[in-house]
């Protein structure tokens, strides 16, 4: 069977969700979890990805994220791969930690309310699993966006955006009042919970209306060569990583030929090539080539002398 076409454009949000494989744990303890979620840091930090929404369960995650570069597959093969490696390093393990390819979901992000439709379905995630009493509020869950949304902006992640998520809630403001309506607005959601009512989340492959669904549909044709032309290329991980390279040649006042001339281990180009990591999915070998440092291995040792 033909795997799912995956639709990247700048801007595209989607609702990401796997579990682990044969649904065993992802997570073992929250160790774990911190080291996902600073996986997920970097992953943001490369790739340009915004977050709206986590949660994280014990053998599953749920993430909203909003891709400006169109590229959701690159990041996501970093990403998932990385936290693998890490989580068997940790473990003593090898193997698959992931069940099949992730789940994709599309979302409208016009601000007709379906990025808060995804946002809610996530944060509720704990009540629905009833990982939580009655008693309890959703802030009592950790492990999800949620709390970071009741703090003050300096307290969360970089990479977290609240506005779009409170603009559809009609909070014109991230204050400490708005901050309060939110958290009484989604206990209010929660206890509207109702059996069914979130199956386009959870069956469908978009969130979003018609006009919406028919842009997509127009989109996969596109990329199935149904039809001819097509939206404006879009901004690739190569072509993200040669516009750092040319901001850090123009920064030196260096030639390409300049670069090429230096020697392999040269601190310019280790500093370089510590930026190229960080700041896209390009592989060692592809930044040992482009950078003249010679072989993979000798970059990854230029790169952890320099740390």
């Amino acid at each position: 069977m033909a795997r799912k076409l995956r639709v990247e454009y700048p801007g595209a949000i989607y609702h990401l969700m796997n579990r682990g494989d044969r649904r065993e744990p992802i997570f073992k303890d929250d160790l774990d979890r911190h080291r996902f979620l600073e996986t997920l840091a970097e992953a943001c930090a490369k790739t340009s990805w915004q977050a709206h929404a986590w949660c994280l369960m014990s053998n599953h995650f749920h993430l909203v994220i909003e891709t400006p570069l169109a590229n959701l597959v690159a990041g996501m093969k970093w990403f998932l791969g990385t936290y693998t490696g890490r989580f068997n390093r940790r473990h003593k393990l090898f193997g698959h930690l992931f069940s099949g390819r992730y789940k994709a979901l599309l979302v409208d992000g016009s601000g007709n309310g379906y990025l808060r439709t995804v946002c809610d379905y996530v944060h509720l995630n704990p009540t629905r699993a009833k990982l939580l009493s009655a008693r309890q509020p959703l802030r009592s869950y950790v492990w999800s966006s949620y709390g970071h949304y009741l703090q003050a902006p300096r307290k969360r992640p970089a990479w977290l955006r609240v506005d779009r998520l409170l603009g559809e809630m009609g909070i014109p403001q991230d204050s400490r009042a708005g901050r309060r309506q939110f958290e009484l607005q989604m206990e209010q959601r929660r206890q509207r919970e109702e059996p069914g009512q979130w199956k386009s989340v959870e069956r469908g492959w978009f969130v979003g209306d018609e006009e919406f669904r028919q842009e997509l549909l127009a989109q996969m044709e596109t990329k199935l060569g149904r039809h001819h032309g097509g939206p404006e290329r879009q901004e690739t991980a190569t072509a993200r990583a040669e516009r750092l390279l040319a901001e850090e040649l123009k920064r030196r006042g260096w030639l390409a030929e300049q670069l090429e001339a230096r020697r392999k281990g040269d601190p310019e180009k280790v500093k370089i090539a510590r930026r190229l990591r960080g700041e896209t999915t390009m592989t060692l070998d592809w930044i040992a080539s482009r950078l003249n440092m010679g072989a993979a291995g000798y970059a990854a040792h230029c790169l952890r002398e320099a740390r």
